[in-house]
């Protein structure tokens, strides 16, 4: 699927990737994932796709950041944020430093597999896409199954989404979702929290983009187990919804309320890969 009018080529088939090599920046938010943070970039180092890990670790207090300060690779930059802000906060400051041609969500738990980021990246590559979307309604891969009502409210909030930007998506919650790194630098990510996720689909659906939507297998957890998202992130996702689409931008504008400028990245600690403690200024180093 496409907002653009490139056509697709005879010759396009999505299980054929393009030749692996480094060319993702990996913005993994973090809060409270000390037993899964190390296996997952583990496994996001072990692709060829990534030329650099991005870790915005969100005020963890359960020993996470200890866990962080002990990664060695040099392709692993972590940054701390002072204290809770949410995962769009976390994802705000991690696109901020990203250097690599392309740009992914992974999350910090073990619900997405980094194995498949081959199949996410091939439309990029190609220049059919400006952003994909990772599905996981429409892969014959495997997918744990849990929760009735969440499958439900997702759909919803799917539907509606679609209704509000004229996209045909069928996963605007998934975590994976993959940009061009110029598209996502200009998008002014408003949103801390889960809101993220309806906010950059209206944005990006505001501006044009060539949209793809790939199917990949899904591992998800359970609350026992550490799923933070609830209800009223629900509720707050409706509301961005209607906040960010093209028909809210134009009542916000009539009513002189323009959106603000892109916020400027906290001078907040950060981790190099080494594990030393430097400044923001040692982005320009790694």
């Amino acid at each position: 699927m496409s907002t653009g009018s490139s056509p697709v080529p005879s010759h396009y088939d999505p299980e054929t990737v393009a030749a692996p090599h480094p060319c993702l920046s990996v913005v993994i938010p973090c809060y409270n994932e000390r037993a899964t943070i190390s296996t997952v970039v583990g496994q996001v180092l072990a692709s060829p796709w990534t030329a650099e890990v991005i870790i915005v670790d969100d005020g963890s207090t359960d020993g996470t950041r200890d866990v962080l300060a002990e990664m060695a690779d040099p392709r692993v930059r972590v940054h701390l944020q002072p204290y809770n802000q949410g995962k769009g906060a976390a994802l705000r400051r991690g696109f901020g430093e990203a250097g690599a041609d392309y740009v992914i969500v992974q999350d910090a738990d073990l619900e997405y597999d980094p194995a498949e980021y081959g199949a996410l990246v091939q439309p990029l590559v190609d220049d059919l896409a400006d952003v994909v979307y990772g599905s996981r309604f429409i892969s014959s891969r495997p997918h744990r199954v849990l929760y009735y009502w969440h499958s439900v409210g997702n759909r919803f909030l799917t539907t509606l989404s679609n209704m509000f930007t004229n996209l045909n998506l069928t996963d605007m919650e998934t975590c994976y979702k993959a940009f061009r790194r110029e598209v996502i630098q200009s998008v002014v990510i408003e949103e801390d929290r889960f809101g993220f996720e309806p906010e950059v689909t209206a944005k990006v659906a505001r501006a044009d983009w060539r949209v793809y939507e790939m199917g990949i297998s899904y591992n998800g957890r359970t609350y026992a187990e550490g799923k933070k998202i609830g209800w009223r992130d629900g509720v707050r996702a409706v509301y961005c919804i209607l906040k960010f689409s093209r028909t809210g931008e134009r009542v916000r504008t009539a009513l002189g309320d323009a959106p603000p400028g892109r916020p400027r990245l906290e001078e907040t600690p950060s981790v190099s890969g080494n594990g030393v403690h430097d400044g923001l200024a040692a982005r320009s180093q790694n």
